[in-house]
């Protein structure tokens, strides 16, 4: 058995003799796919409602319920390139396999949990089979989809679904703990990933490797031990404050060794993350913008919930349908904008006016206050927020992963859920500060009373999202000025077995 490469999609009225890898279903792969990747956003968001009801249940203390967060944070992005190059090395079926079987029994540990020290090691568990699991999921998408027309609508729908998996995160957890237990909110992860896994071990092909290079060990070492400082510091932040030494010295220790990553990986045989990777503008462009994203979502899901649900009594059920309206959006955008739009304008044009388009929702929801109506002031800006960040998103995962070589997919794709989890982390330690100070401003200038310190609430979370509108207007500013608005293509086709 030999293995070569698809070096594209077939020329027009050219069929594939036989089955080429997961070509031939490969509309089935994308459920298999999709439902895997929607189980790891909404990972993300599904906890932190259910946490007060968890913490109740396992007694453990206020300071110590962020590291059931936290923990899953640490783990998933600081050995996300590593879980990417691994499954270019050992092939991404099998990382895909082993990420959801350990993700589903993580799960299930966490659910049945009698300790906080048991729901945590769950928590990181779960992190470490994501870390191999998410990108496996995009590299897999992107090699099977090679023809220009066929690889915008998979990646307008796995980027809805990734898009939507936050806000449905919101959504199962009010449900989940609510209508059963916290508990749930872990073992419901089983069902997705049981889902997940029977259709990836009938529909995914076994391609075999014709040489398998050497891993990178010591690249591996410090870009984990990087991205566990740069995240572990900006959570520290979040419970402390930026003087702290331990954050400060996580923060610059972690891009110490980010330097000193880029410099080894210049020098060995077979790197980690070979550089042609990043350096290419289109690719880079794209990088920057998942990074954006990931700091400008995190700020509309963390805030917008406490608003929603703090400010003007919101359920936890009516929050996350409250979210609804964004999801359409990144829908609607994720599934249009790649075959309407990005053909004509260019990725560059795209992914600036989407951006644009985020921060004119977000800056709508800067007039919230505490008698604003769902229909008329918090829904315009949500539905916004959606489609600039649907037409974003698609076009960022479609540029990031655009011509590859197929060995490099994994470690390309593993560069866009570190964006997204490194962004998260910096927004969400830098806008907790900014609520923060606005609160203690608007406090400290107002007659104590009841309303007054509602009304400091309202006044951290609109500071919060102005700052998330600012964020996205740099980001168009960025894109605009550093990346090309040439055609994205396709990434090399995914090993074709023959017998």
């Amino acid at each position: 058995m030999t293995t070569t490469f698809d070096h594209g999609a077939p020329s027009p009225g050219k069929t594939d003799s036989g089955r080429r890898g997961s070509h031939a279903v490969r509309w089935w792969v994308l459920v298999v796919l999709g439902v895997a990747q929607l189980m790891v956003t909404l990972d993300a968001t599904v906890v932190n409602i259910a946490l007060p009801a968890a913490q109740h249940d396992l007694g453990f203390s206020d300071a110590n319920r962020q590291w059931v967060v936290t923990g899953y944070a640490l783990a998933f992005g600081s050995l996300l390139l590593l879980g990417g190059r691994l499954g270019d090395l050992f092939g991404r079926r099998t990382t895909f396999v082993t990420g959801l079987i350990g993700f589903a029994g993580a799960s299930v540990v966490g659910g049945a949990a009698t300790s906080f020290d048991m729901l945590v090691a769950a928590r990181v568990a779960q992190g470490l089979f994501a870390a191999l699991l998410a990108p496996a999921a995009l590299s897999l998408l992107s090699v099977t989809f090679t023809q220009r027309s066929e690889r915008a609508k998979a990646f307008g729908i796995f980027s809805a679904l990734s898009g939507a998996g936050a806000a449905v995160g919101l959504l199962l957890g009010g449900m989940l703990t609510e209508w059963a237990s916290w508990r749930w909110v872990m073992y419901v992860n089983v069902i997705f990933a049981g889902v997940a896994l029977v259709g990836a071990l009938l529909w995914l092909a076994r391609p075999a490797a014709a040489e398998r290079p050497k891993l990178d060990i010591p690249g591996s070492i410090v870009v984990s031990a990087a991205l566990f400082g740069i995240v572990y510091g900006f959570a520290h932040v979040e419970s402390t404050s930026w003087t702290d030494p331990v954050a400060l010295g996580s923060m610059i220790g972690g891009l110490v060794l980010v330097a000193v990553f880029a410099w080894m990986e210049l020098r060995v045989a077979h790197p980690l993350l070979p550089l042609r990777v990043v350096l290419d503008r289109t690719r880079g462009g794209s990088f920057l913008a998942v990074f954006v994203m990931g700091m400008g979502m995190f700020s509309i899901f963390l805030f917008l919930t406490y608003y929603l649900e703090a400010s003007i009594g919101y359920s936890p059920i009516e929050a996350g349908l409250s979210f609804l309206p964004m999801v359409g959006g990144i829908v609607a955008a994720s599934t249009t904008v790649p075959a309407l739009l990005l053909p004509k304008v260019g990725p560059k044009v795209v992914i600036s006016v989407s951006f644009l388009v985020a921060a004119s929702g977000m800056a709508l929801l800067t007039q919230l206050t505490l008698d604003s109506a769902y229909v008329a002031n918090i829904m315009p800006g949500m539905i916004l927020l959606g489609l600039g960040l649907g037409g974003a998103m698609t076009t960022a995962f479609q540029g990031a992963t655009s011509g590859l070589h197929h060995e490099d997919a994994g470690v390309a794709s593993a560069l866009i859920n570190t964006g997204q989890q490194v962004g998260g982390s910096i927004s969400t330690a830098l806008l907790t500060t900014v609520a923060s100070s606005a609160a203690t401003d608007y406090l400290s200038s107002h007659k104590p009373g009841t309303l007054t310190v509602a009304q400091a609430g309202v006044e951290s979370y609109t500071a919060t999202l102005a700052w998330g509108a600012g964020i996205f207007v740099v980001g168009a500013a960025l894109t605009a000025l550093l990346m090309p608005n040439t055609t994205l293509a396709p990434s090399e086709g995914e090993p074709v077995i023959a017998h």
